[in-house]
C-alpha cells in the first residue's frame, strides 16, 4: 500500500497541480499505487477499474460514508438505505424516472426548457454552453418537474453549488461546511410548507407523485420527500450540467466525431457514453466496507472509507482500448445498456445504488443534443478558447464558447 502525498511522481489529490491535470496522476497511480492511504482524507483510494466495480458492487460496500458525506446537507436520504427498505424507498420514487412515465409526462418538460434556453441565442451566433445553457437546463427541468416556482431559479442554483462544494470538501473547509449547513435549513424552511401544501392539493407533478406513493402501507414523510428533491436537485443538476458541456467540448475538439453525430442523431447516446467514460461529470464516489477486504494493491479494514476514482477507471487500459482517447465508435461501449445498472462505464455507479436518474439524464441529453445541433448547423470552437477543466470530485468544463450560423441567416441564403 501507497502513503499520499509521499509517493514520487503522484502529486496529492487535493494539490491545485492534481486539479489541473488528474489524468496523468491517475495513470501512475493504476500502475504503481492502486491501493493508497491519503492521511488528510482519511480515506483509502482505489483507481483500477476491477476495483472500482467491486466497491460498487460487492455488498460487503455499504454507504455508511453517506451518514457524514450526505446526511448533514441533505438529511437521510435513499443513498444511505440498506435491504428491504432501500427496496422499498427506491421502488417509491422509480417509476417516475423510466419507461412511460418519463416519456409521456416529462419529455414535453425537457423540450420546453431545452427550447426556451436556445432561443436566448440561436440568432446571435456565438454562445458559452457552459453559461448560458447547461448550467440552467438540468435546474430548470427538475424545478418545472418538482412543479416549482422557476422565478426561484437563482436560489436553487445557489443551493445545488453548494451542496456539491460540501459533498467535494475533501479538504474539510469550515466555510463550505458552515455554508452547506445553512443550505440545508434554507431549503427545508422552504419545501416543507410545499410538500404539505401539495399533500392537500396533489397535482400532476413530481412533488404530488412523491406525496401520493406508497408500497404496502409505506410512504415517504415530508423530510423524506425534502431530502429526496435536496439530492435531486444535486446529483441531476451538477452532473447533468458537466456531462452536457463536457460531450460537446469533446465533439468540438474532435469535428470528424461531431459530423458523424450530427448527421446521424442515432449516434448520441454513443456520444454521451463514450464521454461519461472519458470525462465523467463525478471523479470520485466513497464507499465503506462492512469487513476486511483486499484489493489489488492490499488490504483495507473493515469500517474504513474508500474513494473510489471513477475518472480513473474509466480509463484503465485493462478494460478500454486506446483509454486515453475520445472515440464514439468505441466497441467497449454499447450504447443499449449505457444508462442501466448494465452498463460498462461506472460513471453511474453500479449494483443497488446504480443512478436513479440515468435515463433521466439519459433523455435531457439526447433532446437537448438535438435542439442544439439544429440551432447550430456549423458550430465550432471561437478561435480564442483553450480548453479548461475545473474540479477534482466533480469535474467538467469551465467554458464551452460556440460560434455558429445562426438557422436564420443559413435559411435566408446570407
Amino acid at each position: 500500500m501507497t502513503k499520499v502525498p509521499d509517493t514520487p511522481g503522484i502529486p496529492d489529490i487535493l494539490s491545485a497541480e492534481f486539479n489541473a491535470d488528474p489524468y496523468s496522476a491517475y495513470r501512475i497511480m493504476r500502475s504503481e499505487a492502486p491501493l493508497i492511504w491519503h492521511e488528510p482524507m482519511q480515506s483509502y483510494i482505489v483507481s483500477r477499474y476491477e476495483d472500482v466495480q467491486r466497491a460498487f458492487k460487492d455488498e460487503v460496500f455499504t454507504t455508511a460514508n453517506y451518514d457524514w458525506q450526505l446526511e448533514p446537507v441533505h438529511g437521510r436520504t435513499i443513498l444511505q438505505l440498506s435491504g428491504r427498505e432501500h427496496a422499498v424507498r427506491r421502488a417509491l420514487v422509480a417509476p417516475a424516472f423510466r419507461g412511460s412515465e418519463l416519456r409521456e409526462k416529462f419529455r414535453p418538460v425537457i423540450e420546453r426548457n431545452a427550447r426556451e434556453l436556445i432561443d436566448g441565442f440561436r440568432d446571435a451566433g456565438s454562445v458559452d454552453l457552459v453559461s448560458q445553457f447547461a448550467t440552467h437546463f438540468p435546474i430548470n427541468v427538475i424545478v418545472d418537474m418538482l412543479g416549482l416556482d422557476k422565478g426561484d431559479h437563482d436560489r436553487f442554483h445557489k443551493w445545488y453549488t453548494s451542496i456539491i462544494a460540501f459533498l467535494g470538501n475533501l479538504s474539510q473547509d469550515p466555510g463550505i461546511a458552515a455554508d452547506g449547513l445553512r443550505t440545508r435549513e434554507e431549503f427545508a424552511e422552504y419545501m416543507i410548507p410545499i410538500i404539505r401544501e401539495r399533500r392537500g392539493n396533489p397535482g400532476d407533478d413530481l412533488l404530488s407523485v412523491l406525496c401520493r406513493a406508497e408500497i404496502d402501507g409505506t410512504s415517504m414523510s415530508d423530510e423524506d420527500i425534502k431530502a429526496f428533491c435536496s439530492l435531486l436537485l444535486a446529483a441531476g443538476g451538477e452532473t447533468t450540467d458537466k456531462a452536457i458541456a463536457a460531450m460537446f467540448a469533446n465533439l468540438l475538439a474532435h469535428p470528424d466525431q461531431m459530423e458523424a453525430v450530427r448527421g446521424d442523431r442515432s449516434m448520441i447516446p454513443k456520444a454521451f457514453a463514450e464521454t461519461l467514460r472519458y470525462t465523467p461529470p463525478v471523479h470520485m464516489i466513497m464507499r465503506q466496507p462492512a469487513e476486511d477486504v483486499v484489493f489489488s494493491g492490499g488490504e483495507v479494514p473493515a469500517g474504513s472509507t474508500v474513494t473510489c476514482l471513477i475518472g480513473a477507471a474509466n480509463r484503465d487500459p485493462e478494460r478500454y482500448a486506446d483509454p486515453d482517447s475520445f472515440n464514439v465508435f468505441r466497441d467497449e461501449l454499447d450504447a443499449s445498456t449505457a444508462f442501466t445498472a448494465a452498463a460498462g462505464h461506472l460513471a453511474f455507479a453500479l449494483g443497488r445504488h446504480f443512478c436513479v436518474g440515468a435515463l433521466l439524464a439519459e433523455n435531457e441529453v439526447e433532446i437537448a443534443s438535438n435542439m442544439l445541433l439544429d440551432a447550430m448547423p456549423d458550430a465550432r470552437p471561437a478561435d480564442d478558447h483553450a480548453a479548461e477543466d475545473k474540479g477534482v470530485f466533480t469535474r467538467g468544463p469551465a467554458r464551452v464558447p460556440v460560434v455558429f450560423t445562426p438557422r436564420t441567416t443559413v435559411s435566408a441564403g446570407f
